[in-house]
């Protein structure tokens, strides 16, 4: 089975990890089994904690359901649920700066009207 060696910034923390990944296991399964404390909440792709910004190398995450294609496509990734597919570099992301970036964009646009307008009602 092929091993793949992840090296992650953890930019909150300011340090840096290495450790390797059978290709068949989750990135953060496999560092958290190696001692490696990464930033969680979920465990199942739906939340974007776990975010990372994919530096150098490839992953395969089918089941990142809480990250945008959008965001896949420019390199964001969710380590919970992430399989390397190479050597990775990598860097974690504030998981509020990754929710401004997969849904700002439906935001401050004023109050969401449902139906009639309020004054309406």
């Amino acid at each position: 089975m092929p091993y793949h060696t992840i090296r992650v910034y953890n930019r909150q923390k300011d340090t840096y990890h290495s450790f390797s990944v059978p290709d068949d296991r989750y990135i953060l399964h496999s560092a958290e089994n190696q001692g490696v404390e990464l930033p969680f909440s979920c465990r199942n792709g739906a939340c974007t904690t776990c975010a990372v910004r994919v530096l150098s190398g490839e992953l395969y995450q089918p089941e990142a359901i809480g990250l945008s294609l959008d965001l896949q496509r420019k390199g964001y990734a969710l380590l919970c649920v992430s399989y390397a597919r190479s050597d990775l570099e990598v860097e974690t992301q504030d998981e509020d700066e990754v929710y401004e970036l997969q849904f700002g964009r439906h935001f401050g646009r004023g109050r969401v009207k449902i139906g009639l307008p309020l004054d309406e009602e």
